[in-house]
């Protein structure tokens, strides 16, 4: 295990033992660290040490890991989650985020969005920045039809978008779970996420984007000198 994956399993375990309480329903987030979330959630029930824990995952990958540790899941449909526990990929001072790195942020942003308390972000220290866009592209899930047109029209709010592809190569678009594409747009710097997050969402084919503004309740980081609980 890298440095950088042991604290990401660190954070995972703080915000676990933290948050998540006897009874409660958890939205599972998606990426390598929520990936640690869930093995822990699944470690304290096999444990005993929980109890009465189920999980909404975000993601397919995220559904197999919870099945595999034995966690009891449910689907919106059925109850909505206490609150949901999520990597992220930046994480800024007032604890607006960027997600979507990993492939999942339209199911990862309605699951957080129906959460009763809200969305706890877990992470190692290297994704808090000063201001969000400056390390990492804002994904945008958009609709494989027209994508090049959606494209065009993201580029007019100042980023340069591309279409992600998957391993198969270049050729070859990553497709989410939900059947949909996916543009990284690089900024340099964002100075008004809630501006920003309205402007690319008014864009017919973009639906939904990787900007986390006003969803989370707590921030859960791990550095070299220890974990720390960051809450608005």
């Amino acid at each position: 295990m890298t440095d950088a994956d042991g604290r990401k399993r660190d954070a995972a375990r703080a915000a676990v033992e933290r948050f998540v309480r006897d009874g409660a329903t958890i939205g599972l987030g998606s990426g390598t660290t929520s990936a640690f979330v869930v093995m822990r959630i699944g470690e304290l029930l096999e444990a005993g040490e929980l109890r009465g824990v189920r999980g909404i995952p975000t993601s397919e990958s995220t559904a197999a890991l919870a099945r595999e540790v034995n966690i009891p899941m449910v689907s919106l449909s059925e109850a909505r989650p206490t609150l949901t526990l999520d990597g992220a990929d930046e994480i800024s001072p007032d604890l607006a985020a960027v997600k979507g790195l990993g492939g999942a942020l339209l199911r990862e942003k309605i699951v957080a969005a129906a959460s009763t308390t809200g969305l706890v972000l877990v992470a190692d220290a290297t994704k808090m920045v000063d201001a969000l866009g400056t390390r990492s592209p804002v994904p945008v899930e958009v609709d494989p039809y027209g994508w090049q047109a959606t494209l065009d029209a993201l580029s007019t709010l100042g980023c340069k978008p591309s279409l992600r592809t998957d391993a198969a190569g270049p050729e070859h678009p990553f497709v989410t779970d939900g059947g949909h594409y996916t543009a990284d747009c690089a900024f340099e710097g964002i100075e008004d996420p809630t501006a920003l997050e309205a402007a690319v969402k008014a864009i017919p084919g973009a639906l939904e984007c990787g900007l986390f503004v006003d969803l989370a309740v707590a921030a859960v980081v791990a550095g070299e000198d220890g974990v720390r609980v960051l809450e608005k």
